[in-house]
């Protein structure tokens, strides 16, 4: 295996790490509540629903644009 190919992978997965990380507190940022306190303290199933499938949606979007 070429180490070239290893350290593109490694720099494209973290960069697409940062990028996701960015674009969630940016979601965070947005919502009208505080999403942590709603996640972990009142266990809000619903919402945790919801942010699962917008983390997916984010991380597909990052995926397309880096492939």
């Amino acid at each position: 295996m070429d180490i070239a190919i290893l350290i593109n992978s490694i720099v494209y997965a973290l960069l697409g790490i940062i990028i996701f990380i960015a674009g969630f507190i940016i979601v965070d940022k947005l919502t009208p509540y505080d999403l942590w306190k709603q996640l972990v303290e009142e266990k809000n199933v619903a919402l945790a629903v919801v942010v699962g499938a917008a983390a997916l949606g984010i991380c597909l979007i990052i995926a397309a644009a880096i492939h």
